[in-house]
C-alpha cells in the first residue's frame, strides 16, 4: 500500500513499482472512484491505464455516495481476482479512513472526530438528533436519550456511511505492507500550486459545468472535494478565475498536512523519500522478502 500526502507523486511511484514488480494497482481514492469528473481528481492517464492494469477507477455514479463499506468490498473483491491470477496487488492513494479500513479492518474508533461538526450538533436537541441519525441509518443501535452517542453516531455515519452495525469491528482480509512517501513541505507546495493552475488550464470549469448540466448535485461528494468545490464556488460568482488556482492549492497545502499527521502517528508506515522510493522500496522488499517478487523490469516512464 502506497501512501501519503497529496501532490508528494504517489501516483508516479505507485505506477512504477507496478511495472518493475508485474502488479496491478487498486486506487485508494474516494474521488477517482467516480465516473466522469477526471480533472480535480487526477485520475491515471489513458497511456498508464493501457500500461498497468488498474481497479476502482470510475466506477461510481457521482451522483451518489459511495462509502468506505463499498469501498473495501470492491477493493477486497479486486485484490482476490488480482491474487488469483499469481500476481501483485498494489493499493495507491491518500484517502485516509479507506485505506486504514482496508488495511486494518473497520472500528469506530477509526473515524476521528470533527469538532466543527460537534459543535453543530450541539446547539441541537436530542429529538432533532434521533432524527437526523433515522435518516441516516434507521437500522442504528444507538440510545437516542443519550445525546452524546447520537452525536458521534452522526458523525461516523457521515464520514463512513451507514450501516452503522457494520462498523462496530470487521477484521482485515489481507496482510498489507505500508509505504509511506513523504518529501519537503516546500516541494509539495510547489507541485500542488503548479497542479492546481495546470487542472485550470486543462478546463476544470468546464468539465463542473458539466457535471451540473448533467444532474450530479452540487453537494455530491466529489464535487465538495478539492478543485471541485472551488470550481463550483467560482461558477456561483463567489471567487474570480484568477483566484481559483490558489484556492484550490491552499485547500490541497492544508489536506497535504493533515495526511502526513495521520499517517505519521501509526508505526506501521515505512517512509521512503520519494525521489529515491522506487529502488529503496525495490531493495526494502528484496531485503525483507514478504512475497516472492515477480521478475523486475528496467524503467520506462511512459
Amino acid at each position: 500500500m502506497i501512501v501519503g500526502p497529496t501532490g508528494v507523486g504517489k501516483s508516479e511511484v505507485a505506477f512504477e513499482l507496478a511495472r518493475r514488480l508485474d502488479a496491478e494497482i487498486v486506487v485508494c481514492d474516494s474521488r477517482q472512484v467516480y465516473r466522469m469528473l477526471d480533472i480535480a481528481t487526477n485520475k491515471p492517464s489513458p497511456e498508464a491505464m493501457q500500461a498497468v492494469p488498474y481497479h476502482l477507477v470510475g466506477i461510481a455514479d457521482p451522483g451518489q455516495s459511495f462509502s468506505v463499506f463499498q469501498f473495501v468490498e470492491a477493493a477486497s473483491a479486486a485484490i482476490r481476482e488480482i491474487h488469483g491470477r499469481g500476481r501483485l496487488a498494489l493499493v495507491e492513494g491518500g484517502t485516509m479512513l479507506w485505506a486504514d479500513a482496508l488495511a486494518e479492518g473497520f472500528s469506530l474508533g477509526g473515524v476521528p472526530p470533527r469538532p466543527e461538526r460537534r459543535a453543530e450538533l450541539a446547539r441541537l436537541s436530542v429529538e432533532e438528533l434521533a432524527e437526523i441519525l433515522r435518516k441516516l441509518d434507521p437500522a442504528a443501535r444507538v440510545d437516542v436519550r443519550n445525546p452524546v452517542r447520537l452525536v458521534r453516531a452522526i458523525e461516523v455515519l457521515e464520514v463512513a456511511g451507514p450501516p452503522l452495525e457494520r462498523l462496530r469491528w470487521r477484521q482485515p482480509l489481507f496482510a498489507t505492507l505500508r509505504i509511506g512517501l513523504t518529501d519537503e513541505l516546500a516541494s509539495i507546495d510547489a507541485r500542488l500550486a503548479e497542479r492546481s493552475r495546470e487542472q485550470v488550464r486543462r478546463g476544470l470549469v468546464a468539465e463542473t459545468r458539466a457535471a451540473l448540466e448533467a444532474g450530479v448535485p452540487p453537494d455530491a461528494p466529489v464535487l465538495t472535494g478539492i478543485g471541485y468545490a472551488q470550481a463550483v464556488a467560482h461558477l456561483r460568482g463567489e471567487i474570480s478565475l484568477e483566484e481559483l488556482p490558489e484556492a484550490m492549492a491552499r485547500a490541497n497545502r492544508r489536506y497535504a498536512r493533515r495526511q502526513l499527521r495521520w499517517w505519521r502517528r501509526n508505526p506501521a508506515v515505512r517512509w521512503f523519500q520519494v525521489e529515491t522510493a522506487v529502488d529503496g522500496i525495490l531493495r526494502f522488499l528484496e531485503e525483507q522478502n514478504p512475497w516472492s517478487i515477480p521478475g523486475r523490469r528496467e524503467s520506462a516512464p511512459i
